[in-house]
């Protein structure tokens, strides 16, 4: 009998044994009826449940001689000496491990090949080899006795009974000495103390509850009478919330032995609408042998620098429920980072004890499916595990770490120095091909900070150029290589949604038009983790990326490889090819000369810049572009772009014009000073020769008179050639 239910819910002596006679068949064993009775007074004891186990054949067993089995031995551990295994040891987080136990590579780092996670996809409970988590006590559901259910409904329990069967064959000889009895090894019947740990990772697979087909879960855990859990603290918008929370409650188990986990949606007026719930059995864990536990690691690794072993992760102390925990669903981490020689409470302890009594964080994992009501459909799942720690066996390690992680600031500084062979978008009033080039740039998914440089006005052959520097601030997720982007989806949105793409530089090449649209010449698009590497010459820059240089001498292979992280190199210079789409091919339509670096945001604090050349002009400092005379905007100077046009274009053919009328000057020139003789032969015989000219007549015409008046008039040579000369002529004497 239990004197107090509401105190100790365990019956004070909890192992019976009764004489059979069963049937050798399972199938004619009868059935167990279980029947509680509550003892009030006057001898009154009304039945309050009742239960009825069938199928007597799974509690048979052999009489082994053996008690109660322990907890599943510890495999001897192993040693490595492998130089690898310490590479990257101090980038490996918690996640890494999960998302490489998960498969999803992409957001794990490297090195994370030790101390590895292992994953179920559904409850403790259902995994075949857990046995249900039942191994040491079974419950049994207590309905009301002479109840009859609604048609179409199942029962609803009134309470429940734990207990475990064994039934096993006696000899039948009476002189033969019965076989040791089951049950004689059990833990005590007061109820323990304990603190309890509750790690949720993250959920997926909800239901959406808003309009927009999305929701905003958060957590709230209920053990007894106690309730954790604030409503302020949700995810937005989101179906698959990543909450990596913990939570500390102490309960007294049994008497609070239901752990509620519930996800409820965020409204901005209350009441919030439930999504799903999930109940565990806080016994089962702490009493199956199944349980997580701490004892030898199943690897040591030689630490030269300590001049020692290391067991696990090389930490001596417990780290909550980290140890061999065995996770469904997500953490759980088996066998490879447990105690070496300290216990949960610290104190110095042999591992061989620890292994046999399984001493430490007893905890274990889920990935359990959330109901929003019983028998309806799932609620979608949730990812995590319980620790339990009895206080008997002292303080606890401290708890792991699974805070969701977080990005961090960077920024990226691009210089656009120079540009070569870009194409011609546009010709002048002369015919000549032509650009006015400028280059814009910005990160992808950060469009709001799009920038641009100066124009290099006329450029005829497709060089520019610029000592332009762009500089973009932006979040960055080192572990899993993406960028993080919070931003509201409308403008009356309460909360951000946050996206995650790849760090990637947007670079085009545009053509300046002053009373059209830009024309647009090309792009050029750089993700940052996956940089190609540049070609060091302009003429080496092809579209095509460019494979790993081979070495001189083969025996030492390759260099460089054909990509690389910028966020690991740090900074890089060289030329990239910028394309344009041309059916289904991309053509080569120019090339820039970039220069990247990213900083961290202390590192950018500590080495200000400025955009373009403005001040700060450091790291490096940015002199003005070198550009040819003729680069400027025709508007500008109308006559100074014909000059260079006209110059340009015609040069030989007006050099060749401006010496031929030079020389027609000069001929008739010649032609105007040339003097004519008095007795020249072209004159006719009968013209008398003139007198010389004297003071008296200044105005008498001379010879170079006669000349000019001929080259002007040449009617009188014709009439002194042959006729009379007309009255009043010069020609009379």
């Amino acid at each position: 009998t239990i004197p107090d239910l509401a105190t100790n819910p365990n019956f004070p002596i909890n192992a019976f044994l009764l004489l059979l006679h069963l049937p050798a068949e399972e199938e004619y064993m009868p059935p167990i009826r279980l029947r509680v009775l509550d003892t009030r007074d006057f001898g009154y004891r009304p039945e309050v449940g009742q239960a009825c186990v069938r199928g007597l054949g799974q509690y048979c067993c052999q009489p082994h001689g053996q008690g109660q089995p322990h907890g599943p031995r510890t495999p001897l551990p192993s040693f490595s000496t492998k130089e690898e295994e310490d590479e990257d040891e101090g980038d490996d987080d918690w996640w890494s491990k999960f998302y490489v136990a998960m498969g999803d590579k992409a957001k794990s780092r490297r090195g994370t090949n030790r101390n590895r996670l292992k994953i179920y996809s559904c409850e403790l409970e259902a995994v075949p080899e857990f046995e249900g988590l039942q191994d040491f006590c079974q419950t049994f559901p207590l309905y009301q006795p002479g109840g009859h259910p609604t048609a179409g409904e199942d029962p609803v329990p009134v309470g429940e009974f734990k207990g475990l069967f064994r039934i096993y064959p006696l000899p039948e000889d009476p002189q033969v000495p019965p076989p040791p009895r089951h049950f004689q090894e059990l833990p005590p019947s007061q109820p323990q103390m304990c603190l309890v740990r509750v790690y949720v990772v993250r959920a997926f697979d909800l239901p959406p509850r808003d309009r927009n087909g999305l929701c905003d879960p958060y957590i709230r855990i209920s053990l007894g009478t106690k309730t954790l859990g604030q409503r302020d603290q949700y995810v937005p918008n989101t179906l698959e919330p990543v909450f990596g929370r913990l939570f500390e409650v102490t309960a007294t188990i049994p008497l609070e032995k239901d752990l509620r986990v519930s996800l409820l949606d965020y409204d901005l007026v209350p009441p919030d609408q439930d999504i799903g719930t999930t109940t565990i059995d806080l016994e089962n864990r702490l009493l199956s042998r199944f349980r997580a536990h701490c004892g030898l690691p199943a690897l040591y690794r030689t630490d030269p620098r300590a001049g020692g072993v290391l067991g696990g992760d090389g930490v001596g102390g417990c780290q909550g429920g980290d140890g061999d925990l065995t996770v469904t669903g997500t953490p759980g981490q088996e066998g490879d980072a447990g105690v070496t020689r300290t216990d949960a409470g610290g104190r110095d302890r042999d591992p061989r004890g620890l292994m046999e009594t399984q001493q430490g964080p007893w905890g274990d994992g889920d990935s359990r499916v959330t109901r929003s009501q019983p028998g309806r459909d799932p609620g979608g799942k949730v990812q995590m595990w319980v620790d339990i720690f009895p206080a008997s066996l002292g303080p606890p390690g401290p708890p792991v770490d699974i805070s969701p992680r977080k990005p961090q600031r960077y920024e990226l500084r691009c210089v656009v120095w120079n540009t070569r062979d870009v194409d011609l978008g546009d010709t002048n009033m002369l015919g000549q091909r032509m650009s006015d080039i400028y280059v814009t740039g910005w990160l992808d998914g950060l469009e709001e900070q799009k920038q641009r440089t100066d124009v290099h006005y006329r450029s005829l052959q497709g060089d520019g150029a610029f000592n332009w520097r762009f500089v973009f601030s932006f979040e960055y997720l080192a572990a899993e290589q993406l960028c993080i982007l919070p931003r509201k989806e409308h403008f009356w949105s309460l909360d951000e949604t946050v996206l995650k793409v790849p760090p990637k530089l947007i670079l085009q090449v545009w053509d300046n038009d002053k009373f059209s649209a830009d024309d647009f010449l090309g792009v050029l698009e750089l993700e940052l983790t996956k940089l190609p590497q540049p070609a060091q010459q302009p003429q080496a820059c092809t579209p095509t990326p460019q494979g790993p240089p081979q070495s001189p001498w083969p025996w030492r292979g390759t260099r460089v490889p054909s990509r690389f992280s910028l966020f690991r190199q740090r900074r890089v210079r060289g030329w990239w090819p910028c394309t344009v789409q041309e059916g289904s091919k991309r053509r080569l339509s120019g090339k820039l000369e970039l220069s990247l670096e990213v900083l961290t945001a202390k590192e950018a604090e500590e080495r200000p810049v400025g955009k373009g050349r403005e001040d700060p002009n450091m790291y490096p400092t940015l002199p003005a572009p070198v550009r040819p005379e003729w680069s400027f905007l025709w508007v500008q100077a109308p006559l100074r772009s014909l000059r260079y046009s006209l110059c340009r274009r015609h040069c030989g053919r007006l050099s060749l014009a401006l010496a031929l009328l030079l020389l027609l000057g000069l001929l008739l020139t010649f032609i105007y000073a040339t003097p004519v003789s008095a007795t020249c032969p072209h004159l006719p015989p009968s013209l008398p020769a003139k007198p010389p000219a004297t003071p008296q007549a200044p105005f008498a015409p001379s010879s170079q008179g006669y000349l000019a008046m001929k080259l002007v008039n040449p009617l009188p040579t014709f009439h002194l050639g042959g006729g009379e000369q007309p009255k009043g002529s010069m020609g009379k004497p």
